[in-house]
């Protein structure tokens, strides 16, 4: 069976890594980076709340009303980049939706390329966040490591491979016009091979895990493409808007839509197909008598609690994430209909659904693969005679050919 496990799974893992050979964009100059601007860190020294004034205009007489627009002066200097230890001055928009910054803070700024000690080439884009989000890596990782030990690394290094494979490969590709379907199903596939084999080891228990989630990301491949188009979805909100002006070129973005989805359902469907292949074998050991049939009833019976918290863990990822677009969408005062039928919500609704409908599949398909498999790899393997216990008396079982 492990023989025809991996007849079956060898042509999709070299078709994935031929895939991701074939749309790397091999030489090609790298887009990023020129309407973004060079990032430089810097620190702010001061920041004042005041009017806003025109660059040259000076403040004379009282201040204005209370009413009236307000913008905050920061002065900030600049920690790195060609004019390291210049201090230049920054005047922006003030109040609601606009972060706040204070002497100390530190800051990262774009630098256009222009005159490095004019202001103008730079813009105060956002906090330094390097620092915390390491600190909580640590915890995370150590999190893991105390509680998974050798395991806990291995899912570590799957977990630092897929991050190298969609920064390397899926990103660039991308950017510089492969197709976005072909690309997330291209990296999906070799996020799932390396990271379930990486995580749990070459078994046929793992091969099982990896065959039902390649079949089940193929459904919700295939559904969301077919949704999507039906909903006439375009894939086009604010950031694929900004996406496509900082490019220059044109994107795919229902392309760029189906992949997100098809990259966003692989990690639950992770979940749930390792889970039910290892209930499948931890039943197959319990009672090593049970039928492939028995063993699929039980481990559906398994499989049906746990689908519930997985589709409610994947709704409340995605609705989390369309919070802002909820409220947004909410305040047109048009009804619910007009609101689940706009462009953003119904993006969500058809991610939620076809990645809900993958794992419900998820369960019966890898079920009945494992326990098919679990039980004709127990028939071809000899029966193995244990040691009777002292003072048990034994009986002599027929064996073919003895009198």
């Amino acid at each position: 069976m492990r023989r025809l496990l991996a007849a079956l799974l060898t042509p999709f893992a070299v078709g994935a890594l031929l895939s991701v050979i074939l749309l790397y964009p091999w030489g090609e100059e790298d887009p990023t980076g020129h309407a973004v601007g060079e990032p430089v860190n810097g620190e702010v020294v001061s920041s004042e709340l005041g009017p806003c004034l025109s660059p040259g205009q000076v403040q004379v007489g009282d201040e204005p009303a209370d009413d009236g627009p307000r913008c905050q002066t920061v002065e900030v200097t600049l920690t790195d980049g060609p004019a390291e230890g210049t201090t230049i001055t920054k005047a922006l928009p003030a109040g609601q939706g606009n972060p706040s910054f204070a002497a100390g803070d530190d800051v990262v700024l774009a630098y256009s390329g222009a005159d490095a000690g004019d202001p103008n080439s730079y813009q105060l884009r956002d906090f330094q966040r390097g620092l915390p989000l390491a600190l909580l890596a640590v915890v995370f990782a150590a999190a893991v490591l105390v509680l998974g030990r050798w395991r806990g690394a291995a899912a570590l290094g799957a977990l630092t491979v897929t991050g190298v494979i969609i920064g390397l490969f899926v990103l660039p590709a991308i950017l510089h016009g492969a197709n976005p379907l072909a690309v997330g199903i291209a990296g999906s596939g070799l996020i799932m091979f390396v990271a379930l084999y990486t995580t749990h080891g070459f078994s046929a228990r793992t091969s099982v895990a990896v065959l039902g989630t390649m079949v089940s990301l193929s459904l919700i491949g295939i559904l969301a493409t077919i949704f999507s188009g039906a909903a006439k979805l375009t894939g086009l909100d604010e950031n694929t808007s900004a996406l496509i002006g900082s490019l220059g070129h044109e994107i795919d973005t229902r392309g760029l839509l189906l992949a997100g989805i098809v990259i966003g359902a692989l990690g639950v469907l992770d979940d749930t197909t390792v889970t039910q292949a290892s209930a499948v074998w931890e039943l197959h050991r319990a009672n090593p008598r049970l039928t492939w049939r028995e063993l699929y009833a039980s481990a559906l019976r398994i499989g049906r609690a746990h689908v519930g918290s997985a589709v409610n863990t994947l709704v409340m990822a995605y609705a989390g994430a369309a919070l802002p677009a909820l409220l947004l969408v909410s305040l047109a005062d048009v009804g619910l209909g007009s609101i689940l039928t706009s462009q953003e919500l119904a993006a969500e609704i058809v991610r939620t659904l076809a990645g809900s409908i993958g794992i419900i599949a998820a369960v019966p398909v890898t079920s009945v693969l494992a326990a098919l498999i679990v039980v004709r790899e127990e028939n071809h393997h000899e029966p193995v005679e244990r040691p009777a216990k002292p003072g048990t008396r034994t009986t002599a079982k027929h064996r073919p050919g003895s009198h």
